[in-house]
């Protein structure tokens, strides 16, 4: 019996692949070339915005590199909340340049924040984000929750270590109304024998973490991401998990990507891609066209995919 297709109704732009960080499993030394980036202008990337929601697409996420490092990125966030379909756009940010920005995005139309955070150790969290403040993440957690942001949700990449952290953690999302979903490192761009970091799997840290109470399932707080939630008793936020090694989930993909550098993807772990850059300058209907026919040639199996090359940093989260 035929299984049915996704429907592909989401759309992660990089707006930069600069970063502020250097996050040891995500940018090491090396792994990015120097030089200038060749960016999508605003208006490319709205162009494109535009036409993809005409091809279905009604959610949008904008990611980097760091997005808050584009200059006036809470003015593209605007032009995006105005383009109509567009029935969710939200951001993924380290958090780091969030405090001074949250307001300002809120109010130009952005609907949710993702924020990285892998460790609540100050330490740990510096030596993974190559010299990261982790006081300027928590404040400007704490700024986007003041802006009136929901849900936020913190995104923990779980490696080898985090089980140390897993309390405080606990304790974010029984104090706050923030959203944890812990995340099993992806080895994008590399060979899995090659260096491989050490995931800690879902059904481990499930395990662990309801040492500390019962974890109800529940509901998603919103979004349209592969993430299964749970919830202890009375708490205002809620754990979560998104299995990318011990439980895939590539036959429920509903997304595309945009790369900063402007290649139009549709599976994370291929190289196939498309430049689109020529056709945003061209006919409406040729990248109508384009983008239909990447929605139609995704595969949802990684398996039937040629590995890529380019790293998530270069494609973007």
């Amino acid at each position: 019996m035929n299984r049915r297709r996704p429907v592909i109704d989401y759309l992660r732009i990089a707006i930069t692949s600069r970063c502020n960080f250097r996050c040891s499993y995500c940018r090491p030394p090396g792994a990015m070339p120097a030089g200038n980036e060749d960016l999508l202008t605003n208006d490319e990337i709205v162009s494109f915005t535009r036409a993809a929601v005409e091809t279905g697409v009604s959610r949008v996420r904008i990611t980097g590199g760091e997005p808050l490092l584009r200059p006036e990125c809470s003015k593209l966030v605007g032009r995006l909340a105005c383009i109509p379909g567009v029935d969710d756009l939200s951001l993924t940010t380290n958090g780091a340049l969030l405090g001074p920005a949250a307001t300002e995005l809120r109010r130009a139309g952005l609907s949710r924040i993702n924020i990285s955070l892998d460790s609540l150790d100050p330490e740990r969290f510096s030596r993974i984000s190559g010299g990261g403040d982790l006081s300027r993440v928590l404040a400007g957690l704490d700024s986007a929750l003041d802006a009136g942001f929901a849900p936020v949700k913190v995104n923990a990449v779980a490696l080898r270590g985090i089980e140390a952290e897993l309390e405080a953690f606990v304790a974010l999302a029984a104090e706050r109304p923030v959203h944890v979903r812990f995340i099993e490192y992806m080895p994008i761009g590399r060979r899995v024998g090659a260096g491989l970091w050490k995931f800690v799997p879902r059904s481990e840290l499930l395990a662990s973490l309801e040492s500390f109470g019962k974890l109800r399932p529940v509901e998603s707080p919103g979004g349209g991401g592969p993430a299964r939630y749970y919830r202890y008793a009375g708490a205002p936020g809620t754990i979560g998990f998104i299995s990318s090694m011990s439980d895939h989930f590539c036959a429920r993909c509903n997304r595309l990507r945009l790369t900063a550098d402007g290649r139009l993807r549709n599976c994370l772990f291929s190289d196939e891609e498309l430049d689109v850059r020529p056709l945003i300058a061209g006919e409406p209907e040729a990248l109508r066209r384009a983008i239909i026919a990447s929605m139609n040639s995704k595969k949802f199996d990684r398996r039937l995919v040629e590995p890529g090359n380019r790293t998530m940093a270069q494609i973007g989260g």
